[in-house]
């Protein structure tokens, strides 16, 4: 491999996670790659009328919250806080480097405190007043990144993308764009949503929830499990050397972002395009930036929601791509669909297994329970145990509105 890093290419220098696989990096890892459905929960408080549902949830106790920050709690901070707290170390590293300025944060969520303001709207029905205690600010959109700028101590830009599904991955993407435009020389950047009952409500109108586990890519395959979680990064300017051990904030393997694309085809409010028009926009747009072709790629974390005609539609486009024979899989359905969170989880998965933490060269198995839908074009699904060195994800996000994501995440060694 050539050992100059691509202009322009941003290091995803460190990661936190937690999600229905567990509340650390090597907990997550290793329940991935089993293919774990511990956290897929059964849920009787989120649907009208006590229907139960299947939720990817973290189960795992949470750390203890930040007591500084108890007046903005939230089920959505404390998830970010679990995976803040697991890359602390590298923040207060690059502050010292950088300044406190010079680092921005960036976040995906399209829940934010949603949760907290249910709890308070059903008090204040109940009661006549509000709870004591309760501030809105806790499901402003723009709460999780504020939280996490203060628990960081920086001063530099702070927001919040919020583009249902492909919210974090967009993040990620307007994070490169704020390194390249020389706004910052780090980001915080990643995704959290925490469970709440408007979302799962609001999917069971649209007819989408899977009435079990959900099964990305099957012939009986019926819809969604929502899912919670939270993944940030901490991404830098690329080194202007060669040498990347002159990066002090260092990681072997050193593992950038190498490609990005997006695209809104604005087919539909809530279905894909059927040929996937935006989603290979973005696709290509994101190889092209990597220098790849799509054949070329490791592994591919399909979005792969489970519903009829995502699927439907993904499948078509790699295809066409000539990415049908690159192993893949739909990671959601041991995590759950985490919506605004989902693009950042699943591209810390792919961080993950481009890692050190992955040992053994480990892939993302497929999991459902019933076979492929035969009717679509076969894709190379990852099976159990499988172990292949991979350089290279694709990692997709596709969200309501024809709001087309896709990344590139690459290692150098």
């Amino acid at each position: 491999m050539n050992k100059s890093i691509s202009s322009g290419a941003p290091v995803l220098s460190a990661l936190g996670i937690c999600c229905a696989l567990g509340t650390s990096k090597q907990q997550v890892w290793q329940a991935a790659v089993a293919g774990s459905r511990a956290g897929m929960v059964w849920r009787d408080d989120l649907l009208l009328a006590g229907q139960p549902v299947v939720v990817g949830a973290v189960t795992e106790p949470l750390p203890d919250f930040a007591p500084a920050f108890a007046a903005v709690y939230s089920r959505n901070n404390h998830l970010a806080y679990c995976a803040w707290l697991q890359i602390q170390t590298e923040v207060a590293s690059a502050r010292a480097l950088y300044g406190a300025d010079r680092i921005a944060v960036v976040i995906g969520s399209s829940t934010s405190g949603i949760a907290e303001g249910e709890q308070a709207l059903e008090l204040r029905l109940q009661q006549g007043e509000w709870p004591a205690g309760y501030d809105y600010q806790k499901q402003e959109m723009v709460a999780p990144a504020n939280f996490i700028a203060q628990l960081s101590k920086v001063t530099g830009p702070a927001y919040v993308i919020s583009t249902a599904c492909s919210s974090s991955a967009r993040a990620l993407i307007s994070a490169r764009n704020l390194l390249r435009a020389g706004l910052a020389d780090a980001v915080i950047v990643g995704g959290v949503d925490s469970l709440c009952r408007m979302t799962l409500q609001g999917f069971a109108a649209l007819e989408s929830i899977a009435a079990g586990y959900c099964q990305p890519f099957g012939a009986a395959r019926d819809g969604i499990n929502i899912g919670e979680g939270a993944a940030l990064f901490l991404m830098e300017r690329e080194p202007d050397v060669v040498d990347p051990s002159a990066i002090e904030i260092a990681r072997n393997p050193l593992i950038r972002l190498a490609g990005v694309g997006a695209a809104a085809d604005a087919y539909h409010m809530s279905a894909p395009h059927p040929e996937g028009r935006g989603a290979e926009t973005a696709i290509r747009q994101a190889l092209t930036e990597a220098g790849l072709a799509a054949s070329e790629l490791g592994y591919i974390n399909l979005h792969g929601t489970a519903t009829p005609l995502n699927d439907a539609m993904e499948s078509t486009v790699l295809e066409r791509l000539g990415a049908a024979a690159v192993p893949a899989s739909s990671s959601k359905s041991i995590t759950g669909h985490t919506l605004g969170a989902a693009g950042a989880i699943e591209a810390g998965l792919c961080w993950l297994l481009l890692s050190d933490v992955n040992v053994f060269d480990d892939l993302v198995p497929q999991v459902r329970d019933n076979a492929a839908d035969l009717a679509l074009p076969p894709l190379n699904f990852v099976q159990p145990g499988q172990r292949q060195v991979v350089s290279s994800c694709l990692s997709n996000s596709f969200a309501f509105g024809g709001n087309n994501a896709a990344i590139v995440l690459t290692k150098w060694c």
